[in-house]
Formats: C-alpha cells, structure tokens, sequence
C-alpha cells in the first residue's frame, strides 16, 4: 500500500515535442512543390513548469532561447581576417579585398547541443546550434520557471516559436488537441505553398525565392524567365515576407550539373569551406554601383548581387539591380540553393 501511494508522487516530468520544420510525414505534400517551411511544428507548445520539449532535427534549422530580453546569435560573422588576393577572371582586383572575411558564428558550430539534455529558466542562453553532420539526435529542454518563452532560428532571422511555461496546477492542451493543432498549422502551410509559384512581381523585377507570411518559401526564381529589350534594368530582390538568404548570380557554368565551371566552383567553396570566398558572399560591383551585365563583365561575363536578406538586424541588402548591355541569354543561379535558376533574354 506504501508503494502505490507513492507512485503519483513519482511520476516523471511530461514531454511534448517540436519538430525543427515540416514534420516527416507530412514532408512528401511539399516537396513536389519544391517549398520548405521555415516555422517549428507546433508554432507554440504549452507545458507545466519542469515539463521537457524534445526538438526534433528534421530540416536545415536551429533553436535559440536566448536570455530574457537578449537577441540571438548572428549566423555569420566576421573572422577578424580581410580579404586578400581576390581577383576576377580578368586578373583585376575585385573591390571587396581588404574587407571583412566572414564564417558561420563560431559559438553556433561549438555550442551544438544536439543529442543532449539541458535545461533552460530564462537567465542563460540555450542553443541547439547548426545542424552539421549526419544522423543529428533530439534535443531536451526542461523548462524549470514559469513564462512565455520565444525562440529563434539563427540560420533563417524571423523564424521562431514560443513555449509558453505553466504553473503545476494550471491547464494546458492534451496530446489530441497539439495533435489537431499541429494538423492545423501543416494545413495552411500546405495551402500558401500551392499559392506561391503565382507570385505577382513588379515590372522588370525577379523575386529570389518567394514567400508566404507563416515562413513559406519557395527555392525558385519568380519569374524564371524573363525577356527584356537591349539596356534595360533588372531588379533581383528578396521577397518581403522571406525569412531566407540568397544571391543571383550570373557567370559561366551551370554550378548544379557543371561542378567544376565559375559557378560550380563558387557554389562549392560557400557550401564546404569555413571561410567562403568573397566572390560569393560580397556583390561583385563597388557600393551604390550598377554594372552593366556583357559577357566581358570581370572578364567572363560574372556579376552577383552577394548574399541577400529581409533581416532588419543584418548588415545585407534586400536587392540589387543589373543593366543589360549586350543581346543573348544570360542565366543566373543562387550560390546558397545552386538549383535555383533564372534566365533572363536580352533582345
């Protein structure tokens, strides 16, 4: 009788989970339409104080709780080295030699917490840190005060959830209304995805990826074809509502299916080297210049808009524009998402 009555007292702590992006099953309805979500799935989970959430690695994202009242950790930052050396295929110095190298955040790469058990009470920064490397195990948070709790993506600024922390006696959701939830949530997602590709632009004007308000987005140039009259302007610009990064990017070689061209050597170096080179992450023209786009521009017909995004908090540009000063066909690719592809022709 002992041993029963002591049982209750017992029990452990419940857990709830989050998957760090489109839940698995629920993968397969998007990708045919080549979008991914950058939202945790549920959006927001309520616990009881000392209640764990266990987060789960199922796409390209991380989790930042930093203290309260603190921001989160930058995903790229400088590494105390400037560019050096850096030349186009002319043999003309590029502008950016002499500025900043940056990397991945080195506390995001060190700090990783995948696989392991941590808690977390508001007054210290917790972090899962970036998803490198295979077969990534779940992360447990125990929550050990009372509060609403927002986090962060570092790797997609404007992607975040909320975990909201009650007290013992206090009701939360059971697993069947999470359960309904979380089918809610997929649901819109599921309906803006199909809504994206329809994405209407501005005159002479190609979004870089587009994107719904609860972080749809679509890996794909909006229009992906354009046809233009001989010295017209082109704006590549970042959706407004994109919690991504990307770049346009014109120059010799297809970087998907032509590894060893201009392009497929730049979109290697950003995706394996800690230090990307400059050519991929700065615009390739001086600050407030245009460059007129020939198939002699830096020598071989090279012209980037650098690393773009919508971030307020960021350093980067949402847009960059390029005038067309020769006829032809000129393709562009992102160096982050090599298969994304525009061509542009110039008559």
């Amino acid at each position: 009788m002992v041993v029963l009555l002591a049982l209750p007292g017992a029990a452990q702590a419940a857990t709830k989970s989050v998957n760090m992006g489109i839940p698995p099953k629920s993968g397969k309805a998007f990708q045919p339409l080549g979008v991914d979500v950058n939202d945790f799935f549920p959006h927001g989970v309520t616990i009881h104080k000392g209640d764990k959430v266990k987060f789960l690695p199922v796409g390209f994202h991380s989790f930042d709780f930093p203290a309260r009242g603190g921001d989160m950790l930058p995903l790229i930052t400088p590494t105390g080295q400037k560019i050096a050396g850096e030349n186009d295929a002319a043999g003309t110095p590029f502008w950016f030699n002499g500025q900043d190298q940056v990397s991945f955040n080195p506390a995001l790469v060190a700090g990783a917490t995948f696989g392991k058990k941590v808690s977390y009470n508001g007054g210290k920064r917790v972090i899962s840190g970036l998803p490198l490397g295979p077969d990534l195990k779940p992360i447990t948070v125990t929550f050990k005060k009372k509060g609403k709790f927002t986090y962060f993506c570092n790797i997609h600024a404007g992607m975040k959830g909320v975990v909201s922390v009650k007290g013992k006696g206090a009701k939360v959701p059971s697993a069947k209304a999470d359960r309904k939830a979380l089918k809610r949530q997929v649901a819109t997602a599921l309906k803006t995805s199909k809504q994206l590709p329809k994405t209407a632009v501005p005159a002479n004007t190609i979004d870089v990826g587009a994107a719904g308000k609860h972080g749809e987005e679509l890996f794909a140039f909006v229009p992906d074809t354009l046809t233009v009259p001989l010295g017209t302007t082109v704006t590549f610009r970042m959706h407004p509502a994109s919690f991504d990064i990307h770049t346009a990017t014109a120059g010799p070689g297809n970087p998907e299916s032509e590894p060893n061209s201009y392009l497929g050597q730049l979109a290697k170096k950003f995706a394996e080297e800690p230090v990307p080179p400059g050519q991929a992450v700065y615009r390739s023209e001086p600050p407030a210049s245009q460059a007129t786009l020939t198939p002699a521009l830096h020598g071989n017909g090279f012209w980037n808009s650098g690393l773009m995004d919508t971030s307020t908090n960021s350093p980067l540009a949402a847009s960059d524009s390029v005038k067309f000063g020769a006829p032809g066909a000129y393709d562009f690719y992102c160096m982050v998402h090599p298969f994304m592809h525009a061509r542009i022709t110039v008559q």
